[in-house]
């Protein structure tokens, strides 16, 4: 299975959870010319919601993100996985995690379409290392 997993920068942001709040942030991030590399989205708490970016040049990225008032997290790390779209892509990556005693934090996949899937996969901090080994992460 032809799979690439790298190590990437991520920040996130807590910001109101109101109709508009994403579409203002993204247009300003696309305005200020940031390209991501993923995004995801989802409720935190009471009428709160966390943002997550992967962008593609993180002090560029900063820098918009700050000039559109978001407070961002701390630079974290994730990592990326790319490849070919079969039965069992998952199930490999989550059995090599398992076998190095690395516990997964979050997962997000799809489907890229022509054969393709793509994802964002956290671990613990004290884990990364780990990951990165038993992955084979670039």
């Amino acid at each position: 299975m032809a799979v690439e997993i790298r190590k990437i920068e991520y920040y996130y942001a807590i910001v109101p959870d109101k109709p508009g709040e994403g579409a203002r942030i993204l247009s300003a991030l696309h305005q200020a010319g940031i390209n991501l590399i993923g995004f995801s989205g989802f409720p935190a708490g009471a009428r709160k919601a966390q943002l997550d970016f992967l962008p593609e040049d993180s002090a560029a990225f900063a820098k918009a993100a700050r000039n559109a008032g978001l407070k961002l997290s701390k630079k974290k790390a994730g990592l990326l996985i790319q490849g070919e779209d079969q039965p069992g892509a998952g199930a490999e990556i989550f059995g090599k995690l398992a076998a190095a005693g690395v516990n997964v934090t979050s997962l997000q996949a799809v489907s890229a379409g022509a054969g393709r899937f793509g994802g964002m996969l956290w671990v613990k901090a004290a884990d990364m290392r780990k990951a990165v080994k038993a992955l084979g992460a670039a």
